[in-house]
């Protein structure tokens, strides 16, 4: 390493192979990088100025270096701030009902059992089964022909045989035949939400639904 090289290197408090015995690693940061870079245009020499290329991919490395410090702060804060704003909201849906994925519905005394059929192609036999605790079928709803999409259905208690069914659980399964196939489509339940539980990073924000324990936030589909 020539002296002169050397020399900057002590002026700026940075170590040489000189100096060490063991080696040392050493992080530049944003300050001894830009005394670096000053102390090199002092000491350059006038009869060989650097080259406009090695000076720009300088400066980008410490944009980039500077860049991604702003970015790492500026993320932080987004992030702080969006769990803030989820966890007000979330707040918010204690006693309201919601949509979410399920296969069980809750029926009470004063409200139907209902949700939402995920139709992925037209049928002509969009058939709902409800099932009690033992997986005996309790009611049958005949859809009918639907179109691709969401499709809702409600519940009223009354079963097949003309009674009325025990507040309670039951499953509910839906089957159409969609482009010639018997197919098993995802159904999403009306439930309410009795409490809101914040689970920090790791587990996020939890609802607990009426019945139907615990579900995260953001498998929520819609708000009523």
């Amino acid at each position: 390493m020539p002296l002169n090289s050397i020399e900057t290197y002590r002026n700026l408090g940075i170590a040489t192979s000189a100096d060490i015995v063991k080696p040392v690693k050493q992080e530049l940061g944003q300050d001894a990088f830009l005394k670096l870079m000053t102390t090199q245009l002092t000491h350059q020499d006038p009869s060989k100025p650097m080259e406009n290329g090695d000076f720009l991919a300088q400066m980008a490395q410490f944009s980039t270096v500077e860049g991604i410090s702003s970015l790492n702060e500026s993320f932080s804060d987004f992030t702080s701030s969006l769990s803030s704003g989820q966890s007000l909201q979330a707040s918010s849906l204690v006693g309201k009902s919601v949509l979410v994925p399920g296969s069980e519905g809750i029926l009470s005394l004063t409200k139907n059992m209902g949700g939402e059929i995920v139709l992925n192609g037209d049928t002509n036999d969009l058939v709902v089964n409800i099932l009690d605790s033992n997986g005996e079928k309790v009611k049958v709803l005949n859809l009918g022909a639907q179109e691709e999409g969401n499709v809702v259905f409600s519940w009223d208690g009354l079963m097949d045989d003309g009674t009325y069914a025990d507040p309670g659980q039951y499953r509910i399964e839906a089957l159409a035949t969609v482009q010639g196939k018997n197919t098993v489509l995802q159904t999403l339940v009306n439930t309410e939400v009795e409490s809101v539980a914040l689970g920090g990073n790791k587990n996020g924000i939890q609802l607990t639904l009426a019945g139907l324990g615990n579900i995260n936030f953001n498998e929520v589909k819609k708000i009523f």
